[in-house]
């Protein structure tokens, strides 16, 4: 790791078997033929960092949260635990906690543009005292949300009947009509139907207040806005707990957390003459453990690593990560399809994931020379890039993941597929699973070479994975490139994936 941090590298030396993925949960399942609503399919997710929580968000503006209870429902002395001779190979297991409405369709009337609601990114925060804090994010909007149980308070233990008690107000619980009651300025009634027990009370008390149950609330505690002129691709929280930065085309811009009234830009790249504009900014992330250091891609295909000590305008990068393009196959789609639409930093630091329309590729930042892996998902798919580009597929933005320990990554694909990869050295691991409830059903199309060892980082050493060269699934089925598999998140300490088909949640565990 750059700046003094330590050299560990992805992955142990040799390689790993490949995982036996199997089916976990579904949330929101479709039935056969059933339609779905525009506003319910899901646009985001989001594992918190220790992985008790996820947090999905949809093209309706919503925000829906999900609970571990695998971990929950044994709870007990470690002693307890080893008489109940408790299995240690469980996976996670969620349920649904809560959700609410985080983004409204609003309407700039300056620049006559709808801004839509739907989520387009989360991120969560660090708790705090039992609390949960997460920011999302439509194209022009952050807010910062506090999730927190609050207890229900119902004053109990009144002096008088509760049925007929007198407030500042009405006679409350009667049958007689109000219109016809006349009231006095203090509150009351003047109506005799209340009468006081023979003798008074013999004693008066004060009423208590008593919490009898529990509610979830979620509340907005602060709106980041007016700060983007295009459209918000990405967000990502800093390592410092303070500080978040929010990236669109041209600009990123980094905020407190307590001031929503003002940020600071710390890349623009917008030119004097916008027709001198050759590439946007297509996705941003911090660095995991260096609060100084974030990283941002192009839809040129570039990764730039910038250093914030360095200057106030981060104008200039410390290091640029590029992939060479093969001689004499250059062609119209190039660019198109070189366009980085993820980015991710594995939990070491040290290795950078992107994801473009053909490839994934796992980037060493002490490595500028090439990426060190890279792995076909879309080969299959060249001959046909004029028809997705008609049809606008060519524009798809295909989020990737890697696994907390750094052994393997993920993307998705279309007719609700996704890849998994193994990127330890020596490992060939290339599988395809499908977003149902029998994952393994499309498995056999997938074909890898073997990769070539990664044994000495400093040299230019990459590998091709994942090759996979078919238009048809193993059953013999055609491609949907309508059912895409845009959305995904790797659990953080365990090899369990969430991954979002249309307005389906699943979840899968190895």
């Amino acid at each position: 790791m750059i700046n003094g941090g330590s050299e560990t590298a992805v992955a142990p030396v040799g390689g790993s078997q490949p995982l036996d993925w199997k089916f976990s949960q579904v949330f929101g399942e479709r039935t056969a033929g059933e339609e779905i609503q525009e506003v319910d399919i899901i646009s985001a997710i989001e594992f918190n960092r220790n992985g008790d929580h996820l947090a999905t968000g949809d093209r309706g503006g919503r925000v829906v949260l999900f609970e571990r209870t695998d971990t929950q429902d044994h709870v007990g002395h470690r002693r307890d635990l080893e008489k109940m001779d408790y299995p240690i190979n469980r996976h996670p297991e969620f349920r649904y906690k809560t959700e609410f409405q985080s983004h409204e369709p609003e309407f700039d009337y300056l620049k006559s543009l709808e801004i839509e609601e739907k989520i387009n990114k989360i991120r969560w925060c660090q708790s705090s005292n039992g609390a949960l804090f997460l920011l999302s994010t439509n194209d022009k909007t952050i807010k910062l949300w506090k999730v927190q149980e609050k207890k229900v308070k119902k004053v109990c233990d009144m002096n008088v009947d509760s049925t007929k008690a007198m407030g500042n107000g009405p006679i409350v619980g009667s049958s007689i009509s109000t219109s016809s009651k006349q009231y006095i300025a203090n509150g009351g009634c003047t109506s005799n139907d209340f009468s006081f027990p023979t003798g008074g009370f013999p004693s008066l008390h004060l009423p208590v207040v008593t919490s009898h149950e529990t509610n979830l609330m979620a509340r907005c505690r602060r709106i980041y806005t007016h700060a983007h002129d295009y459209h918000i691709n990405s967000i990502s929280n800093n390592s410092d707990g303070e500080t978040f930065i929010s990236a669109d085309d041209l600009r990123i811009n980094l905020w407190n957390l307590e001031i929503s009234s003002q940020s600071f830009n710390i890349v623009d790249v917008k030119p004097a003459n916008m027709e001198d504009l050759t590439e946007v900014i297509t996705s941003a992330e911090f660095h995991p453990t260096h609060c100084n250091m974030l990283a941002y891609s192009s839809s040129k295909g570039s990764i730039r690593l910038i250093d914030m000590r360095q200057s106030a305008l981060c104008d200039t990068h410390s290091k640029l990560f590029e992939g060479q393009e093969a001689p004499g196959s250059r062609s119209f789609f190039t660019e198109i399809i070189a366009s980085i639409s993820d980015i991710k930093f594995a939990k070491d630091g040290r290795h950078i994931l992107t994801r473009d329309y053909m490839t994934l590729k796992l980037w060493d930042i002490n490595m500028d020379s090439g990426p060190v892996a890279t792995f076909q998902v879309h080969e299959y798919l060249r001959p046909k890039l004029c028809d997705l580009y008609e049809n606008d597929s060519i524009f798809d933005k295909f989020e990737c993941c890697l696994s907390g320990n750094g052994l393997r990554v993920a993307t998705g694909s279309y007719s609700n597929l996704f890849r998994v990869f193994g990127c330890s050295e020596g490992s060939t691991e290339a599988t395809t699973l499908e977003a149902s409830k029998n994952p393994m059903r499309r498995q056999g199309q997938a074909t890898s070479r073997p990769s070539r060892s990664l044994g000495n980082l400093s040299g230019v050493v990459r590998r091709v994975k994942g090759a996979d060269n078919s238009g048809v699934d193993a059953n013999g089925n055609a491609f949907d490139f309508t059912s895409k598999l845009l959305h995904l998140a790797w659990h953080p300490t365990e090899n369990s994936i969430a991954c979002a088909a249309s307005n389906s949640l699943y979840m899968y565990y190895a």
